[in-house]
């Protein structure tokens, strides 16, 4: 059986191109775990460059794009429509990236859900029949105003067909009714196809489609007893393009699918590279047989890779000594994207995202609150921008660079402030990894001028760190939303100050914006502050680097999220669902969950992280309210217990979801099944169920995450990507074997009379990948024969 399997989606949002008038267009993706990008109001082409990275289920079929048009009273329009097979996405190498035209939304093409059934030939002297069990079906689309549906099945095979009962006000129904079609002798030959519909009864009006399955009859030949859950499909009518009347939309998805063996398979090659730190020979053919569009997935995983081990400094200060000893020039220390700068990149942001949240989140929310007129390039100026600096009159170009000037001033003092103020904040991995970086330069560079070791650091801490983030906030998750023209503008002006500050004054004056001479004299004044931080940063003792826990990003007290959610009161009674939800403020660390009244409220109530076993959606008939989820959790005694959380909209229900399903991923105790509905007047809103304790309806989907710097350690998949590099570099590794043996093949190493320093590591490499490449192999085999292609895994 397969241990695991680690899918992800990478999806960027460019463009749309429409041609009618809306007054906001908002784009929502659909993979019954629905999310959607920032809206854009009255924009003919609309920009949103949004990225995300979706962990998925193995179930995972099609993704979805819908255009909508948002309207303030009712139900968003919906314009069309887009949808990516598996198949489609994973065809391409490196993604999709193109314009893709709208095609009409057709209500029998939008289905979802699966239903269990049983079926069985029946041969007896009597008579012949095919007997159907409809058991169940889960997470069927929602087809009435009230968010559920009134489904029923049929059968059918040629000419005979029977019918279920109608159960309403479900998209969970439990039917357990057997349905029996007599067949004659003659129609056993035929190579015909079981089909099982399901649909929605409306009193008024006709039925809507609710997905259906399809069977070859060939299949009960074989198998006389055919049981299992079976998705549901469409009717199978082609999307017709409209010729792009409804619009296109520009897309770049890419589809990385990897198939995770179980644990064992991964340690020999673990081994090598916890070896490597040590003897580096490992480490330096991986280097040599990485690519440059590959070189950042790398340096994050093996960065993960070596956090879990607990090796992170020491990995980290192999690859920057073998960057300095191999710089000849110290002014280009560092510039490059080497292997070593990519890994010290995605180190800070893998243990110092919190921190950096910590340093510069109210001063980037101030920025973008105030929206102040800021601009010192005379060339760019525009008077009619400047209402808010004055209202006695026109204003001058001069005016308005002094109140930029001044402005700035009071922001880049209070960045500066804010980062130099911040020593005990910084996470310990990284100022114990910035004092070994300081040492190496030191020692290579002693007779250059002193400020090298200075401007190593500073180079990574400022240039490649906060800087960035200063210019692009929404990629460092510090706010939501990216900047309007003119906060960019802001933005991107204290970025460059802010990165003379990281160069300590030393280029001030010899570029080509002279116009930024106004803030030379506060860099100039940040100089000393800047080193006295510096050099506090890595005084630390290298002992302390063991405090931190291993399989673990950020520390156990360290706010993983936090903000205002509105809990459901589960005292007294409730008159109106509206009315049960109290605004409360959550804090979630990667050991408890807790809310109070305020952020300032002294009394908490907290749920431990390592009871909870399920994070869920909860369907919007439950409490006729939108983005609610709920937190499953089981006390000592085995009892569960559901707490139901409200969020503001449907993006920030899946943040919460994705956090709290991260931070509980390695408890024991996750459910299977939960209840998308709740226990209200005696029963389950969603199946109808009346035992409160009966098993949960629907999948749960605790491997669904969006993808970011707080993933969790997870030393099979990260193993994983690691062996499909050197599978792709097999060929370099093998023209460095046969340069020092005359057999080339795996497994040799030890027999090699002329075997070189290091050498022997490229065998056992090889060895290992060929273990890894034949694992996959008896794998894949064994996932065919035992698997079909319209039952689907329990």
């Amino acid at each position: 059986r397969l241990q695991n399997s680690d899918l992800f989606v990478k999806i960027n949002v460019m463009e749309y191109y429409y041609m009618a008038v809306y007054e906001k267009f908002i784009l929502y993706c659909k993979l019954n775990q629905r999310f959607c990008v920032r809206s854009v109001w009255k924009n003919l082409n609309p920009f949103w460059g949004e990225e995300y990275t979706l962990h998925l289920p193995m179930g995972f079929h099609s993704l979805s794009f819908h255009v909508m048009d948002e309207d303030t009273i009712g139900h968003d329009d919906v314009i069309g429509k887009i949808t990516l097979s598996k198949d489609a996405i994973g065809s391409q190498a490196k993604g999709l990236d193109s314009w893709v035209n709208l095609t009409r939304v057709d209500p029998d093409e939008e289905v979802q859900g699966e239903i269990h059934l049983s079926l069985e030939l029946l041969k007896d002297t009597e008579k012949i029949s095919l007997r159907c069990q409809v058991i169940e079906a889960r997470d069927l689309a929602p087809r009435d105003i009230s968010g559920t549906s009134d489904p029923f099945a049929r059968v059918i095979f040629n000419n005979h067909s029977a019918e279920t009962a109608i159960i309403k006000k479900t998209r969970f129904p439990h039917w357990g009714e057997t349905l029996e079609l007599e067949l004659d002798p003659e129609e056993l030959s035929e190579e015909g196809t079981v089909t099982v519909e399901v649909w929605d009864w409306d009193m008024v009006g006709k039925n809507d489609f609710l997905g259906k399955v399809e069977i070859p009859f060939a299949c009960l030949h074989k198998t006389p007893l055919l049981e299992g859950w079976f998705r549901l499909l469409p009717l199978g009518n082609s999307e017709v393009d409209a010729g792009g009347k409804l619009g296109a939309l520009r897309l770049k998805v890419r589809l990385v699918e990897d198939r995770i063996l179980p644990s064992v398979y991964y340690q020999p090659l673990i081994h090598l590279l916890v070896e490597s730190v040590e003897d580096s020979s490992a480490l330096t053919m991986l280097e040599e047989v990485t690519t440059v569009e590959s070189r950042q997935d790398v340096a994050m995983t093996l960065v993960k890779i070596y956090l879990g081990q607990g090796l992170v400094v020491p990995f980290l200060d192999y690859l920057n000594t073998r960057e300095v000893n191999h710089t000849t020039d110290p002014n280009t220390l560092f510039r490059s994207n080497s292997l070593s700068s990519k890994a010290m990149e995605q180190f800070m942001k893998a243990v110092g995202m919190l921190y950096l949240h910590e340093v510069l989140k109210p001063i980037i929310n101030r920025i973008f609150d105030e929206k102040k007129y800021i601009e010192l390039d005379p060339c760019k100026i525009d008077l009619n921008r400047t209402r808010r600096i004055s209202f006695k009159g026109a204003v001058s170009e001069a005016e308005v660079r002094d109140s930029s000037v001044e402005m700035l001033h009071s922001y880049l003092t209070s960045i500066i402030e804010s980062i130099v103020g911040s020593v005990d904040q910084c996470p310990p991995v990284m100022r114990v990894a910035f004092k070994q970086l300081h040492k190496r330069v030191e020692e290579q560079f002693r007779q250059n001028s002193p400020p090298f070791p200075y401007l190593a650091i500073s180079g990574f801490f400022f240039l490649r760190f906060f800087a960035p983030a200063i210019l692009t906030p929404k990629l460092f998750q510090l706010r939501d939303q990216h900047a309007d023209t003119r906060t960019s503008r802001t933005l991107l002006l204290l970025a460059k100050a802010l990165q003379s500050v990281g160069n300590l004054g030393l280029q001030l004056g010899h570029g080509k914006e002279q116009w930024m001479a106004p803030l030379h004299p506060i860099i100039l004044r940040s100089v000393a502050s800047v080193k006295d931080f510096l050099d506090k940063l890595i005084d630390i003792d290298h002992d302390i680097v063991s405090e931190v826990p291993q399989r673990a990003v950020f520390m156990p007290s360290v706010t993983v999220k936090e903000g205002y959610l509105h809990k459901h009161k589960t005292e007294g009674p409730q008159l109106l669902s509206r009315f049960a939800f109290k605004k409360r403020y959550f804090w979630l660390t990667s050991e408890t969950l807790s809310y109070a009244k305020t952020p300032d409220w002294q009394v908490r109530s907290s749920i431990p992280i390592q009871c909870v076993c399920a994070v869920e959606r909860v369907d919007e008939n439950a409490f006729q309210q939108q983005n609610v989820m709920q937190v499953i959790t089981q006390d000592n005694d085995g009892q569960l217990h559901t707490m139901y959380i409200q969020c503001k909209n449907v993006n920030e229900l899946n943040q919460w979801l994705s956090a709290i399903r991260k931070v509980s991923i390695y408890n024991e105790r996750m459910l299977p099944s939960f209840h998308p509905g709740a226990h209200r007047s005696g029963k389950w809103t969603c199946c109808l169920q009346a035992d409160r304790a009966v098993t949960g309806c629907s999948r749960t989907h605790s491997a669904v995450t969006l993808g970011d710097w707080s993933d969790p350690l997870d030393p099979d998949v990260e193993t994983q990507t690691i062996y499909k590099q050197l599978l792709q570099g097999r060929d370099k590794l093998r023209s460095v074997d046969k340069k020092v043996c005359k057999h080339p093949q795996p497994g040799y190493g030890a027999e090699c009379k002329q075997m070189k320093p290091g050498q022997s590591v490229a065998a056992r490499l090889l060895a290992v990948i060929d273990d890894l490449e034949q694992a996959h192999t008896t794998f894949q085999r064994r996932e065919k024969e035992d698997g079909t292609s319209v039952i689907l895994n329990p």
